[in-house]
């Protein structure tokens, strides 16, 4: 399986997603796979100004944007809050 499920929240529209981000991919690439996403499910709502940050929603700390999702503590049904 070279996808996981993850829940993101974006606190800037006030929505959450449900979404598949591969485990391949490095958080930085994963982050604006996500605000594309989000962009597009938002019809065009979420646009942000500048690159947006990747939180663990239980313990608020940041991801590293360098790290795979691999290599990070992501696994399916985390939750995520996209700042």
């Amino acid at each position: 399986m070279n996808k996981i499920l993850v829940k993101v929240y974006v606190p800037i529209i006030e929505e959450q997603y449900d979404i598949l981000i591969p485990l391949n991919r490095r958080i930085y690439n994963v982050i604006k796979l996500l605000v594309k996403a989000i962009n597009e499910l938002s019809n065009g709502y979420y646009e942000p100004q500048n690159e947006p940050m990747l939180y663990d929603k239980i313990t608020a700390i940041p991801y590293d944007g360098n790290l795979s999702i691999k290599e990070s503590n992501i696994r399916n049904g985390t939750e995520l809050i996209l700042l």
